[in-house]
């Protein structure tokens, strides 16, 4: 046997073997991250950024290691020093991804890492060119100077960006037209500021917060 750093259950399990199989049958990543949402039930359309595999590395003072290890197996404790994403240089935009978002009346980032969850993104050569043709809100996963979850603070920190809802924008700058805020936080920076709970606990918050975005976007 080996060591089986993420504890994973049977159906996320599930998930990656067919995910596996469906790809050695000759499936693009595309078309197998839609047939998982159809078997799923998620009515939804989930698009992968690109076809080509990119990993998020943490360089710490330890050495280079995978964002999983780092998280996940050293628990997120290693001083960050920086973070790559290797095999971004071949990664292209999908034509299902390039047709959605010139399709889409707004594009909402939500309160995910900006590092580790949306970076990777826009670093996909043309994401940003198509996003500064759109209308994008972001909502802000930093609460005061702390993350709501997860090692945003610290990821964000490594890469020069203040952990505030301020650096929040900075990390979009390029495209951002508008953000969404916890009530009480403040943003200095030249664009649209809403205020509202952004914290979400329950089902109940999910929709509270999809619904305050949707009358932001005016649908």
């Amino acid at each position: 046997g080996c060591d089986e750093v993420l504890m994973i259950g049977d159906a996320d399990r599930a998930t990656h073997i067919l995910r596996s199989e469906l790809l050695r049958a000759g499936y693009s990543l595309t078309t197998a991250t839609k047939e998982l949402a159809k078997r799923y039930g998620v009515k939804q359309e989930v698009l992968p950024m690109c076809e080509e595999e990119v990993a998020t590395h943490v360089i710490t003072p330890e050495g280079e290691m995978h964002f999983q290890e780092f998280w996940v197996k050293q628990r997120g404790e290693p001083e960050v020093i920086d973070v790559v994403f290797k095999g971004i240089e071949m990664a292209r935009m999908t034509k299902d991804v390039e047709k959605a978002i010139k399709n889409s009346k707004a594009v909402v980032i939500g309160p995910s890492n900006p590092i580790t969850s949306v970076m990777p993104i826009l670093s996909v050569k043309g994401v940003k060119e198509l996003l500064r043709k759109r209308t994008v809100i972001a909502v802000s996963p930093i609460i005061g100077s702390k993350a709501v979850s997860g090692p945003a603070a610290k990821l964000m920190r490594a890469k020069g960006f203040e952990v505030s809802p301020s650096g929040v924008v900075d990390c979009y700058s390029d495209f951002l037209d508008a953000i969404v805020i916890h009530n009480g936080d403040s943003v200095k920076r030249n664009v649209e500021v809403f205020r509202t709970n952004v914290l979400m606990k329950k089902r109940e918050d999910e929709r509270r917060l999809a619904r305050f975005i949707l009358d932001v976007i005016g649908v």
